[in-house]
């Protein structure tokens, strides 16, 4: 299997930048990892393994990146405003760079964005955001509201809420949006959720999912036994989903 290490300076975070390529042809994943994680947390977590079948056969190419969700949203001595500006540089970093780079590597036009726990909020988040660059959204074991406080998980922005904040909310901003374009999008991308029953944001899951339902966008739910957030469970949902 091809196996790629790319690095380079970003002048949208000012900091370097990491991540890992799999496969050589096929339709293009765009993959975030969960929260803190690292652009090698998929291969480690045995899910390039579980996708290998795909992989070899030229079916789908990985992209794998790097987060810094400890500069954002678990970076506790910035104010809210300026955790949520710093991840606003963070998705500039991946429209402005990452995906021209995955464009130069891959000329496929289908392009899939997958993540994991958080990087299930980063590739949902991204998606609605700009549903003209996804063909495919697939989120496992998301929060789609990072203003919720629930069981040990807490409102991420203190309790402080600005227009960024909620233009970042898929459950705040999609009742809203109204825009054709964006909807056309939106309706025709492939969409895929997965939560466990007993996961604390499971009802988080059923309120997007109603939204979506609202403005007729497709989508699919998939709930799974348990708590369902843990590798074990992505494994086999990696090999059903994507």
């Amino acid at each position: 299997m091809n196996r790629e290490y790319h690095r380079w300076h970003s002048p949208h975070l000012g900091r370097h930048m990491e991540l890992l390529v799999f496969g050589h042809s096929g339709a293009k994943v765009l993959i975030f990892p969960t929260r803190n994680g690292r652009f090698f947390e998929y291969e480690n977590l045995g899910l390039v393994k579980a996708l290998a079948h795909k992989i070899q056969a030229g079916h789908i190419q990985l992209y794998c990146v790097d987060s810094i969700d400890n500069e954002t949203f678990y970076c506790r001595w910035r104010h809210p405003s300026e955790r949520i500006q710093r991840y606003m540089h963070f998705e500039e970093y991946i429209l402005t760079e990452v995906l021209p780079f995955m464009v130069k590597k891959n000329p496929n036009p289908c392009t899939i964005i997958h993540g994991c726990s958080l990087g299930a909020f980063h590739a949902a988040n991204m998606a609605f955001r700009h549903p003209k660059l996804f063909h495919k959204l697939c989120a496992f074991s998301g929060r789609y509201d990072l203003t919720m406080s629930v069981d040990d998980f807490h409102d991420l922005f203190d309790g402080y809420y600005d227009e960024n904040i909620y233009f970042n909310t898929p459950t705040h901003f999609l009742p809203q949006l109204s825009n054709p374009s964006q909807l056309k999008h939106l309706r025709r991308m492939d969409m895929v959720f997965t939560i466990g029953k007993e996961d604390p944001f499971l009802g988080n899951n059923h309120h997007l999912s109603q939204i979506l339902s609202s403005k007729d966008i497709r989508h699919s739910m998939f709930e799974w036994d348990g708590r369902a957030h843990r590798g074990c469970y992505w494994r086999k949902m990696v090999s059903l989903y994507i």
